[in-house]
């Protein structure tokens, strides 16, 4: 999807202080010492007793007062989250928008697992610029925030997926249209492509339950995986990775206007997974279609269930590695298959 004048005023990615070693997994028998080297995280942050939209209201607050931005002002709160939220039967995008003090905005949900946060922003954006076509003479921000936490009893972050340590954290990205000179960076693209016949790979052989965890005391994607894998092979999942990476470079490009070897292309964000997955399921497929450089911010992160991408952004404008007219990729997937790719360009 190209997008028009919509500027990214503000991005946060909060990170609690505690963390969790991958040699304590190791010394208490969760993580073998093989998986550890392979998945290459040291250490991930551990958010202990905070909720998850404690998080995002942390991470919100941030890029609000980044931008010196009034939440009042704010037409959407979109939250997305991966796993629990802390209740039952609840809604934390109106929690976030309740605690900011957004009485304004319309709050609204995302559940798209590990893509979620692009969904959001796809989402945000889409609202803004109709919103603006409708009112061009004043300014529409929206604002998408993620947050997740894996802890006990339901989520063991470092033996619960393959190629995967989950970390604990939330990102906001403040979202505004017309986009302006002062804005971090501005959204020129954002692409999503599907294989919603993979989405088996995290249903495994299971029957539909009544309610969470009845088949297993912890979510167990291995069991899921190694479930589908036996029936169908891994060829297919390959294979829909390889075309789907291709597909959102090339239409994300074509969408911000640049080339494969755009000296204006400065870099190219990779998703928190593991260092074996991104070297063997990312890096080659991207050396196809892609020169410049690849950036792995998740060393020690870990994979932020749905904020990776928007983690990312942030971890772009914070550090400014854009100068002015340059522009990077920011990746993203996620469970059932989705891949996204946003395009991001600094301000001239």
């Amino acid at each position: 999807m190209r997008i028009e004048s919509i500027g990214i005023a503000a991005a946060e990615l909060w990170l609690p202080p505690g963390r969790e070693l991958a040699t304590t997994a190791v010394a208490e028998g969760r993580l073998r010492a093989r998986e550890a080297a392979d998945l290459g995280h040291p250490e991930v942050p551990d958010a202990g007793g905070e909720a998850p939209p404690e998080l995002a209201v942390a991470a919100a607050a941030g890029a609000l007062k980044q931008a010196a931005a009034d939440p009042a002002d704010l037409a959407v709160v979109c939250h997305a989250s991966m796993y629990y939220q802390g209740h039952d039967l609840w809604s934390p995008a109106h929690y976030v928008a309740a605690q900011l003090g957004a009485k304004g905005a319309i709050p609204v949900g995302v559940q798209q697992v590990c893509n979620g946060g692009v969904a959001g922003i796809e989402l945000t954006a889409t609202r803004l610029a109709a919103t603006h076509a409708a009112e061009p003479d004043r300014a529409h921000t929206g604002l998408v925030t993620t947050a997740d936490r894996f802890t006990a009893p339901g989520f063991d972050r470092w033996a619960a997926d393959y190629g995967v340590v989950y970390g604990d954290g939330a990102t906001a990205v403040l979202l505004r249209a017309p986009s302006t000179p002062a804005d971090a960076l501005r959204v020129r693209s954002v692409v999503t492509v599907a294989a919603p016949e993979l989405e088996a790979m995290h249903r495994g052989a299971d029957p539909f339950a009544p309610a969470a965890r009845m088949r297993r005391e912890r979510v167990d994607m291995r069991a899921t995986k190694r479930a589908y894998l036996a029936d169908h092979g891994n060829e297919a999942f390959l294979a829909a990775n390889r075309r789907a990476i291709a597909e959102i470079v090339a239409t994300a490009l074509a969408e911000a206007g640049l080339g494969p070897d755009d000296p204006r292309l400065t870099c190219a964000v990779l998703p928190r997974f593991g260092r074996k997955a991104l070297d063997t399921l990312w890096r080659p497929s991207l050396a196809g279609c892609l020169r410049t450089e690849l950036v792995d911010f998740g060393r020690t992160t870990g994979h932020l269930g749905a904020g990776d991408a928007l983690a990312g952004v942030a971890e772009l404008a914070a550090q400014r590695l854009l100068e002015p007219g340059e522009a990077a990729l920011v990746f993203s997937a996620g469970a059932g298959f989705t891949w996204s790719c946003l395009a991001v360009e600094a301000p001239e």
